[in-house]
């Protein structure tokens, strides 16, 4: 029988624990934007590691991503990426 490594565990373990530490992190102050905060901590890496993985090829990434490349260069243009 195999443990569970970080490569096994899903993604949304991550995403929660990431979170639960947030909270903790912020005591009594209290969170605002908290799902904006979240969507743009999670997706520029996620569009950066998805260019990285398509060596730079928007149309594959989109297509990975499960978006339109016009989406997708909108998205990377708001990060500053293109």
């Amino acid at each position: 029988m195999t443990t569970q490594t970080e490569n096994t565990i899903p993604l949304h373990v991550h995403v929660e624990d990431a979170a639960q530490r947030y909270f903790a992190a912020l005591g009594d102050a209290k969170a605002n934007n908290l799902y904006e905060i979240f969507l743009a901590e999670l997706e520029k890496p996620l569009l950066i590691a998805t260019l990285k993985h398509t060596r730079g090829n928007q149309s594959k990434a989109a297509k990975i991503l499960g978006l339109n490349r016009g989406t997708l260069r909108t998205k990377l243009k708001s990060y500053r990426l293109l």
